[in-house]
């Protein structure tokens, strides 16, 4: 499946409660689902009981980022959100580019 955002690239959310937040980077890319982490949007509080043999042996709670669709996302190119498409580069190859701009996007 072709996504529009890739792990590593600058995203802003453009819906939810993370809207209005500064860009931020895209860890994991879930394509099944749709849906991606990005680096300090949807933070959430898991419960973690005690465990002997893990890092956290007194268990608590810790926040962590949780997924979030691919449709409330935006990429960001050169501080400007923009959309992307697909044609062939010059070797023939697919690749993603700004339809604003016209420019390949690494």
């Amino acid at each position: 499946m072709k996504l529009h955002i890739k792990k590593g690239d600058l995203v802003k959310a453009i819906v939810g409660v993370d809207k209005g937040k500064d860009p931020a980077k895209v860890l994991t890319v879930d394509a099944k689902k749709q849906r991606a982490i990005v680096e300090g949007y949807n933070i959430v509080t898991k419960h973690l009981k005690p465990q002997v043999d893990q890092n956290n042996p007194d268990g608590g709670l810790v926040k962590t980022e949780a997924s979030i669709h691919l449709s409330n996302l935006a990429l960001v190119v050169g501080g400007e959100i923009v959309k992307t498409g697909r044609k062939l580069n010059d070797k023939g190859q697919l690749q993603r580019y700004s339809k604003k701009t016209g420019e390949f996007i690494k």
